[in-house]
């Protein structure tokens, strides 16, 4: 999917384009926003699986190549380096839209690899990893590098704006939680070899005890709160002040055939 056009009709984000030839955002919110054909977002998702995912950077760029040259020119984003920021760089907003989406498509696998790639822990758990990102290894940073021999180099740090993202994308599409009011849907998108999780979730000043595990005897979700079987596969919660255990059984499933590459 294309990126924008200049005022002139040029696109911007095409094959054809000597510079920014594919753009993470467009293959992302072709399947966020519904707008999307599925069988073109798909091949478009792989697209920036390929081309926009560097694994031994540890770096989901926002598109590729950078800006430098090419005209029309784009405007303020080439005032960046080419590989710095948003030009061409990893712009954490978009990488998170990125795996947001291949959450959407139920790509578990997929999905918690690149998690793993821009875990600010995972860039900070190795004494070269903390030479190679040169920054806080626990808080998000709104930005990686992707410039020559800087390559995978954190950039502004203690951004909210990331952070905000980065907590829903665990929340809501790996962690499957999304409530609306009192009432919660849960679907995770964890890969299978998670047998077992927990999670504390707190609604107001109540708190719900929340045991996931697999389960190879069950074809169906299966919701069990304080012991009582539900018929329902949302959770509806209450502030009653009184903790409540939540157990909830998911059958196990083929994994995805999509990789990541790059």
């Amino acid at each position: 999917y294309l990126r924008a056009f200049f005022d002139d009709g040029t696109p911007l984000g095409s094959a054809n384009n000597a510079e920014c030839k594919i753009d993470s955002i467009p293959q992302s919110w072709s399947v966020l926003s519904g707008g999307g054909q599925a069988t073109r977002s798909l091949t478009a998702m792989n697209s920036a699986y390929t081309f926009l995912v560097k694994k031994e950077q540890s770096v989901i760029q926002l598109f590729d190549p950078p800006f430098n040259l090419a005209v029309p020119n784009p405007g303020y984003i080439r005032g960046y380096l080419p590989g710095v920021r948003e030009n061409g760089g990893q712009y954490t907003h978009a990488a998170i839209w990125l795996i947001m989406a291949a959450a959407a498509q139920e790509d578990k696998q997929t999905t918690y690899e690149l998690i793993q790639m821009i875990n600010p822990l995972k860039h900070g758990d190795t004494t070269a990893g903390i030479k190679k990102y040169k920054t806080e290894p626990y808080v998000i940073a709104a930005d990686v590098y992707a410039v020559e021999n800087r390559e995978g180099m954190g950039g502004w740090t203690w951004y909210t704006g990331s952070a905000g993202w980065m907590y829903q994308l665990l929340a809501e599409s790996f962690f499957g939680l999304k409530r609306n009011g009192n009432r919660m849907t849960i679907k995770p998108c964890t890969p299978d070899h998670w047998q077992e999780w927990q999670i504390s979730y707190r609604f107001g000043e109540t708190v719900y005890d929340l045991q996931f595990k697999r389960n190879n005897d069950i074809k169906q979700f299966k919701l069990v709160v304080d012991n009582l079987e539900q018929e329902s596969e949302d959770l509806l919660m209450v502030n009653d002040r009184i903790n409540h255990e939540v157990k909830i059984s998911l059958p196990v499933q083929v994994e995805s055939l999509k990789t990541v590459s790059g």
